[in-house]
């Protein structure tokens, strides 16, 4: 597989550059992937934040979107997205209630809920909406949801409160770790299994048993899952490829950065943490890679520069070049961008806004 064609080098850089062809390539597999193995693709738009890529993940058949706040779901529906999914136990504040309705009566809209007391605020804000909720369990990631066994207690309080429970979902956030793709995928499966027999046992059917996340996409259980919502998929980043779900020709989203200053196998790049994000796990072996120079490392990052780093006696790039970065964590790169350098075979022939950028709340 050829590496992308190198970057326009007309722009002021930094800019984040997305290369069309390896883009519509990556949405092109996860799509046959999900669809072969009869598992409906519920993309999470938290990654890309822009409506030109929701748009061809839905044409390439996903049911519908994940998002991760009300904010992005409003981006995304005013857009004219039909079918969103809040993928967190969203707390139903006296001020988000007139903002929960207004989607409820836009799209068919799902909103996670955790706990009885998290389900009885929801339904008493989104009262005759039609809202789903699914009740989120842990798989493994310890950070929101209740345990399997103790699903049934939070969906009966969803549905006393009037609340229509559709089914569990799960985030096996734990796949992110060199080595942990397999345990993860197969926690996520058994935690869902469980969490569909204690809804069952409470008299509620989990016709939507939702998980998945890019690390765990392709090693995801039919037999347990309706639904995957991967994100990362779309772009790959520096985390991805060194655990594993993708190679760097995969990786279709880049930070165009020129060299600035440097001596010997050490040189200086114009993007630091403001373009990158500074989002680095304990195990990532830099700050953002280079993946026309894979032996490279980003080993600093500063708020406007990085520090990179070459092997002895590797070819280095000299002051004025400019070379693609691959962020450790795209999701966090993007949604310091304003925008997206649409690039195909080294030109630029697009600019797409990050729609969703900033929306937090």
């Amino acid at each position: 597989m050829k590496m992308p064609a190198p970057l326009p080098a007309d722009l002021s850089t930094p800019y984040v550059a997305v290369d069309l062809d390896v883009l519509d390539r990556n949405l092109r597999a996860m799509a046959a992937s999900a669809a072969a193995r009869g598992i409906a693709l519920r993309p999470h738009a938290k990654t890309h934040k822009c409506l030109q890529i929701a748009r061809r993940q839905i044409d390439l058949g996903a049911v519908g979107l994940t998002v991760a706040t009300v904010s992005e779901a409003e981006v995304f529906a005013k857009a004219g997205f039909t079918d969103l999914f809040i993928a967190y136990p969203v707390w139903a504040s006296p001020a988000r209630t007139a903002r929960l309705r207004a989607l409820a009566e836009q799209v068919s809209l799902r909103v996670g809920v955790d706990s009885a007391e998290g389900a009885q605020a929801l339904a008493a804000a989104v009262k005759g909406t039609g809202v789903e909720v699914l009740v989120e369990i842990d798989s493994g990631h310890h950070r929101s949801g209740v345990q399997p066994g103790s699903a049934g207690e939070v969906a009966s309080a969803a549905a006393l409160a009037g609340l229509q429970v559709s089914g569990v979902f799960t985030f096996p956030g734990h796949g992110y770790g060199p080595g942990r793709r397999d345990k993860a995928a197969a926690d996520e499966a058994d935690a869902l299994d469980q969490a569909a027999s204690a809804l069952r046992a409470v008299g509620v059917d989990a016709t939507v048993r939702s998980g998945g996340s890019t690390p765990t996409a392709s090693v995801a259980d039919p037999g347990s899952l309706t639904e995957m919502r991967p994100g990362v998929y779309v772009f790959g980043d520096a985390q991805q490829v060194e655990l594993g779900s993708c190679d760097w020709p995969d990786v279709a989203l880049t930070i165009a950065a020129t060299v600035v200053s440097g001596s010997g196998s050490r040189v200086i790049l114009d993007a630091g943490s403001k373009v990158l994000g500074a989002d680095q796990p304990a195990w990532a072996t830099g700050g953002g890679r280079l993946p026309d120079h894979p032996d490279a490392h980003i080993i600093a990052l500063s708020e406007h520069h990085a520090t990179a780093v070459f092997p002895q006696d590797a070819p280095v790039p000299g002051r004025g070049d400019i070379v693609r970065v691959a962020p450790s964590h795209v999701c966090s790169a993007v949604n310091l961008a304003d925008e997206l350098v649409v690039v195909s075979k080294g030109r630029e022939i697009d600019r797409w806004a990050v729609a969703a950028r900033g929306a937090n709340t």
